[in-house]
This record gives C-alpha cells, structure tokens and sequence, in this order.
C-alpha cells in the first residue's frame, strides 16, 4: 500500500469477555454497562478503544513507551508511532494529528445457545455492510440457518420458526479457520429482533470490591457487570489517509535495533536505539524475512497493524484482572474505493 489513501476492512474474534465501559454506575440490569451504538442499542467496540491499544502496542513493540500515551511524545518525524498516530509535545500543545482513523468495532457473528447447541446469529443488513453477499431472507422465515437440521430452533428463550440453507460469500474477510470453524452454525435473523437476542445474552457477572486493608470483601460493594462473550466475531475498518511526505517508509520501511553498551555512562547498561550496530528486534520472524533480514513497517498501516496483533495478548478495555479483554485480529483486507 503506497497510496495516500486505503481502506482496510479486518475481522476480530473475542477470545475473552470485552468490557468496554461508559464511565460510573447507572440504575438498570447490570451497574457497569458496556458501550452500544445509540440507535440500535447493539453493544460495540468503540474506535477510540481500538486506536488507543493499537498505539499503545505498537510504541511498545518498537521500544517508545514515551509515545505511548497522550503526553511526553518524541514528536521526531522519523518516530513511525508520532507519524502514525500523531503526537502533542509542549505546554503550548505543539503537534501533529495522525494519518490513520479507526472505526468501531461492530457485532458480525453473535454466538448464542440453542437446542443445537451453540450458533451465530447475525442478519443480512450487517453482513452486507461488512462487504459480504448474501440473499435476502425466505419469505415468511423468522430464522435462516446453514445448520443440516430442519425444524425450528430455539435463541437462547426465543423460539423461532427457521429454514436451512443458508450460504454466505466469501471475499477474503472470511477466509480464517474461526469462521470456518462456525460456517456451518449461522443462524440470520429479522434487524427488529437481533438487538433484542444480543442484549439479552450478553454475559453477566458478579463482582465485590476488595477491602485493600483487610484484604476481605468490602461490605455493600457488590456490583454486576455485562461484556461481550468470548468467540462474538466483529469487523472495523482503519481509513489510512497519509498526507505526509512518506519518507519515512523508504528504503525497505522501518526496523526498530537495539545496539546495547554493558559499561555505558556512569557504569550503567545503556540501549542505543535503531543504532545500525544492533540486531533487528521487530517485526518478529513470523512476519517473515527479506533477505535474511525482518520485514519493516512499510506504511502507517503496518504500524497499526502491529498494535492491533497485541490486543490478542494484552486485552482491551476494563476488567484486565478479571481475566477479561482479549481480542484477536484474525484477518484484514484492504477494500477498493
């Protein structure tokens, strides 16, 4: 990709429950909602959440934590994660915005319990925003399966009359092990009840705060909290508008080495950073080789898509220490505009 402008459309499967939280408690089923989109109440992945851990991951992967957060960037325009992402530098917020945008992270395939054991549910509106193709829905069809049973089936407590034969088109996004894992096991639905099915088997828990001095339970601090499920695969696009003079990205892109010094100043273990004496440190071998050598970031993309690989390891959103947050980037395909 050495156009200005791309669009690369990627499917992400949750490994763990995701809570992305609105901030405080409200009155309601659960105290900690999750983040939805406003006029169809579906629960998402904002794009901030997705921007913020892709530039986290990426200025660790390439040694910057300093250009991690929101404040002390290096702000050089030889930094692929100031270039990338932007930065601000200064009490007079002297800065850059970056080149890339990400969307939300949107509910593809929605896994629920039936007397078939578990399916995905989605409809033929989001399938077809995401790029894929479709039929429309049989006539007088409340549910239409691509399961080898007939009869109807059950979403969670709604029992729906349902038609089997149901096939999607794949156009690259699909083409992972994870999908086909469920091909077989989706399940398409009316838009007017999808909302409904999803917020009704989201994943609920219980929760008490801990008492930091007595290390017990802290009396009257029981909470409930939602997330989405493990295995809810969702899509997102990343717009990658590179207005700059990209000569950042040339002569093979960009190798993060590390040259270290045992006795540097004052004695101490020094790292000398992209220092040609060093040994190349990202990308990671499975990124394969160029000439014996890693292959670098070639565009602000590889540096997105740098972040996003991490989010697999590192998790996204609130409730870390509950085991919660992880979420793998399975494929991603740029999409002609």
């Amino acid at each position: 990709m050495t156009r200005n402008f791309s669009l690369n459309r990627c499917l992400f499967m949750t490994v763990d429950p995701v809570h992305i939280g609105t901030g405080g408690y409200r009155l309601g089923r659960v105290d900690a909602a999750i983040a939805r989109e406003p006029g169809t109440k579906l629960p998402k992945i904002p794009g901030t959440s997705l921007h913020g851990a892709a530039r986290h991951y990426a200025a660790y992967r390439y040694n910057k934590p300093d250009c991690a957060g929101q404040k002390g960037h290096c702000g050089n325009g030889t930094c692929p994660i100031c270039y990338t992402f932007g930065f601000a530098k200064g009490s007079d917020a002297q800065g850059y915005a970056g080149v890339v945008s990400v969307s939300d992270a949107r509910i593809l395939f929605f896994p629920v319990n039936s007397m078939h054991g578990p399916v995905w549910v989605s409809t033929v509106y989001i399938l077809r925003e995401a790029g894929l193709k479709v039929d429309d829905m049989p006539e007088g069809t409340e549910a239409w399966t691509s399961l080898d049973k007939e009869g109807d089936i059950n979403l969670g407590w709604l029992m729906l009359k349902s038609k089997n034969g149901l096939k999607i088109e794949d156009n690259g996004l699909l083409d992972n092990s994870e999908y086909k894992a469920i091909k077989n096991r989706l399940v398409l639905v009316d838009d007017s009840l999808f909302s409904r099915i999803v917020n009704s088997n989201l994943e609920v828990r219980t929760s008490v705060s801990i008492d930091p001095v007595t290390g017990a339970a802290d009396e009257g601090a029981l909470f409930t909290y939602e997330a989405i499920p493990r295995a809810t695969f969702l899509w997102a696009e990343v717009v990658v508008d590179d207005y700059r003079d990209k000569n950042l990205w040339k002569d093979g892109g960009i190798i993060w080495k590390c040259y270290k010094e045992e006795n540097g100043p004052d004695g101490k273990v020094k790292y000398y950073n992209n220092d040609e004496k060093g040994r190349a440190l990202y990308p990671a071998a499975t990124n394969g080789l160029n000439n014996g050598e890693p292959k670098g970031w070639k565009c602000a993309w590889d540096v997105v898509n740098a972040g996003l690989e991490w989010s697999e390891y590192l998790g996204i959103g609130g409730m870390g220490t509950r085991g919660f947050g992880r979420l793998r980037k399975l494929t991603d395909r740029e999409v002609q505009v």
